[in-house]
């Protein structure tokens, strides 16, 4: 009776688990697997990854921005930032003509106009959830390239593009700026501007736990720069997604190259 009672719980149901795991797998078949192993890194959000400084909110914007671009490896990719009150939507085949290779092996893409990224200029003043903000955007152009749909097909749409920004190096800034009920201490960061998330903040952990094993960092490296109520269940699903080998040797057999890059 005690034992069950006490029986550690679930850090996420096995649906949202298994969804993790076939959405990277997709992600390594689909965006250059190589390019994940070899050259994509975890961004922090520090001063290392985003130096620089610039006076007006326009400029700040566009100095996080280019280094989301390079970190996520599109220098190739032709973007345009625009004012987010400006009317349109992301259209699912603009980016149809681009190139999918990222990194260092990136062929130059072309495209007839730059691709669209809305930002609010108020935003800015919460770095890492600008950061989320483009990560998730250029996630979105990536994933426009695929050959085939995301697990779960396109209705979770904004879902896979949360989690492609994760697997793209950014599930530091995605975790921290995921939308929480409004926090009472006044340490909180309360009255920052916020970004909307489609994900819990969990889901996104979760996520962000998997792409640490596979990329073999230490966990030291990560907890010192994830919001500290998050700190212990980062560690649970650490050794959750640890011994799921079979998952986890499933997704480091990946294909050097996916389909597109061949």
């Amino acid at each position: 009776m005690l034992s069950k009672i006490f029986k550690a719980q679930p850090v996420l149901d096995e649906a949202s688990i298994a969804w993790v795991f076939d959405t990277y797998a997709w992600a390594l078949q689909e965006f250059d697997a190589r390019m994940f192993w070899e050259e994509t890194q975890l961004v922090a959000p520090t001063n290392r990854f985003f130096p620089g400084r610039e006076r007006s909110e326009a400029g700040m914007a566009q100095l996080i921005f280019e280094r989301v671009q390079h970190y996520a490896g599109l220098d190739q990719w032709s973007f345009q930032l625009v004012d987010a009150d400006q009317t349109f939507a992301l259209d699912r085949g603009t980016s149809e003509a681009l190139t999918p290779l990222r990194g260092s092996r990136a062929l130059c893409a072309s495209a007839s106009a730059p691709l669209p990224i809305p930002y609010a200029a108020e935003l800015v003043a919460n770095p890492e959830a600008s950061i989320a903000h483009f990560a998730q955007l250029l996630a979105h152009y990536l994933g426009t390239v695929a050959t085939q749909p995301p697990p779960g097909g396109l209705q979770n749409w904004p879902l896979t593009t949360e989690v492609l920004a994760v697997f793209l190096g950014f599930g530091l800034m995605l975790v921290n700026s995921a939308h929480t009920a409004p926090a009472s201490c006044g340490s909180c960061r309360v009255g920052l501007p916020t970004r909307d998330s489609h994900l819990s903040q969990y889901d996104l952990t979760y996520a962000l736990s998997l792409f640490t094993v596979l990329k073999a960092i230490d966990a030291r490296e990560t907890l010192p720069h994830l919001k500290p109520s998050l700190r212990g269940y980062f560690k649970r699903a650490l050794k959750d997604v640890r011994q799921r080998h079979e998952a986890l040797e499933r997704l480091r057999e990946s294909n050097e190259v996916s389909p597109l890059g061949s």
